[in-house]
């Protein structure tokens, strides 16, 4: 079985912290098998707290710029950092060779390729017709308004000079 870097080092911590626990009994609680979890802890122990070896036997390729990252070990990244608590986290990225801003930065890189990208929908020719329209009437009502402008302005200035003209006409008239 397979059992992901979170797990390992959850059983390795449980082996040699303070409530240390042997890897036999940690067997018989959890159901790995006893040479499985005894070959965990020699790992962990041939690995420097830094991340780098001691020994040429450690199995982990040597630590390389975030850069050259495939995307799919970007999401395994991910995928375990997600259920890992505070202190599990900062051992896994420290395994890993990751500061926790490179993962956030990944893990909002997965959420927004998971999320529907409105730019790159074609609309359906409905809503096209119905922004069209919308569009038409938006244009519509500042022609109106401009025209209601005007002609409450045209009114004021036929009061203010008809009332000029109604008294030049009533002195023609007379």
């Amino acid at each position: 079985m397979v059992y992901n870097d979170g797990f390992k080092a959850r059983m390795v911590q449980r082996m040699v912290g303070s409530e240390q626990l042997s890897a036999h009994a940690l067997s018989q609680e959890v159901g790995v098998p006893q040479p499985t979890l005894s070959r965990w802890l020699r790992d962990a122990r041939t690995v420097s707290p830094m991340g780098g070896s001691r020994s040429g036997s450690s199995k982990k390729p040597a630590a390389r710029s975030t850069r050259q990252w495939t995307a799919e070990e970007k999401l395994r990244v991910v995928s375990e950092a997600s259920g890992l608590s505070e202190e599990d986290l900062g051992a896994f990225l420290r395994r890993e060779g990751l500061h926790s801003s490179q993962l956030e930065s990944w893990r909002k890189q997965a959420t927004d390729a998971l999320s529907p990208q409105r730019s790159s929908r074609k609309k359906s020719p409905e809503k096209q017709r119905v922004q069209e329209l919308e569009r038409e009437i938006g244009r519509k009502d500042k022609a109106l308004a401009e025209v209601t402008a005007l002609l409450a302005l045209s009114k004021k200035v036929q009061l203010l000079l008809g009332d000029a003209d109604d008294d030049t006409r009533t002195s023609s008239e007379t």
